[in-house]
């Protein structure tokens, strides 16, 4: 079975073109969890156009576990008829009448995280009723698993979907146990989970309970994805989890680094907050389109951290034009001064350089060889280095 889904997967046209920039949405988890219905997705949709989160590029509309309760006399997955009386087709259309784009969860065991059904053994029948429904998106979860594979588990959810003609994004998400930036792109995964769950702190790795590891903070996710970059590109994304921007757990300063780093990173940008009630600064750091130019920047390149003395990190990613850009981080509890060397990202020392700061929205001049900034605790001076 694995052999085939793979060889299979390689000759789809279906899936091929799929997520070429890191996919941008929201999802109900973060901020909602088991508490999803047809209202709130419907309100989240109207809240992406209006807030201008869907003019900035976010996309996707992501219902995560819970939607389904159990499986018909066919075999049919059978969503929640008092949270969803119309049916999942009417809230994926409500979401594409407004240009949007519709996904949906589920898990690669018998049954999902929040104990529903999961997908275990009808791929193939689950695939041809999201293509039915119009899902553009899959969220494949990895609880419940037992003992199989996970390669040929996502692979053979790939050729499912593949089969059922309709282009949908695969979102893998086995919370990097097994690795899967060596082998995500093989099996047509789009983006994979590369750390355990991100919850709304700066930093910090927590059990969930005794002997049951772990949830992460901020700095954390980052750190592990520091090395993964050259797994990345268009069409298969290193995903560092959601987004917790607007939350509340952490400072807006807070907030704009995670923003920052996940759009250096190269992240899907996947908000997971209450879209119908952000403070403007959230709105506004969740719709920087200058950042957000640089995680949908088309060259792919993920980028990396290339410089770091205690608590100051210089994080640089390659962008199409030539230009670099270039997060100024303070992981420390005050503020400091923060040094990026040309020759660190990649520019000889001599050459002149036009640095235009991304929260600030301006031009700071020219500089040679290096641009320093002072930066708050726990805050990052974003740029973009132009030859």
């Amino acid at each position: 079975m694995f052999l085939s889904a793979v060889s299979l997967f390689a000759q789809s046209p279906t899936s091929a073109n799929l997520a070429l920039t890191p996919p941008m949405g929201w999802n109900t988890w973060n901020k909602f969890a088991c508490n999803v219905s047809e209202t709130l997705i419907k309100q989240a949709a109207d809240a992406m156009v209006k807030s201008g989160m869907k003019d900035a590029g976010y996309q996707y509309i992501v219902i995560d576990d819970c939607w389904q309760v159990r499986r018909d006399s066919l075999g049919d997955i059978v969503a929640d008829p008092q949270r969803f009386p119309g049916g999942i087709k009417a809230v994926a259309d409500y979401v594409h009448s407004l240009g949007l784009k519709f996904g949906i969860y589920s898990d690669a065991g018998l049954k999902t995280c929040a104990g529903r059904p999961g997908g275990l053994g009808h791929e193939y029948q689950d695939a041809l009723k999201y293509a039915e429904w119009g899902v553009d998106y899959l969220k494949y979860d990895w609880c419940n698993t037992t003992t199989q594979d996970t390669k040929a588990s996502y692979a053979n959810m790939r050729a499912a979907l593949d089969a059922s003609g309709r282009p949908i994004v695969l979102s893998i998400c086995e919370w990097g146990n097994h690795q899967p930036w060596l082998w995500g792109k093989e099996v047509g995964g789009n983006l994979w989970r590369s750390t355990g769950d991100i919850q709304d702190r700066w930093e910090g790795k927590k059990e969930w309970n005794p002997g049951n590891c772990c949830s992460y903070g901020v700095v954390d996710i980052a750190d592990a994805e520091a090395d993964l970059y050259s797994y990345a590109g268009p069409g298969h994304w290193n995903d560092p989890d959601m987004l917790e921007v607007g939350n509340g757990g952490m400072t807006d300063t807070e907030y704009r680094s995670h923003f920052s780093l996940w759009a250096i990173l190269a992240a899907p940008l996947m908000a997971g907050n209450d879209l119908g009630n952000m403070r403007p600064e959230i709105r506004d750091i969740l719709t920087n389109k200058e950042v957000i130019a640089i995680d949908q920047d088309p060259l792919g390149r993920q980028g990396r951290r290339v410089w770091k003395d205690g608590d100051r990190e210089v994080w640089s990613k390659e962008l199409k034009d030539g230009s670099r850009a270039v997060i100024l981080f303070n992981r420390g509890s005050a503020e400091q001064n923060v040094t990026a060397n040309w020759e660190a990202i990649g520019y000889p020392a001599s050459l002149s350089a036009a640095v235009r700061d991304l929260w600030q929205h301006q031009d700071l001049g020219k500089f040679t060889g290096k641009f320093s900034a002072t930066v708050p605790s726990h805050g990052v001076v974003m740029v973009t280095v132009r030859p």
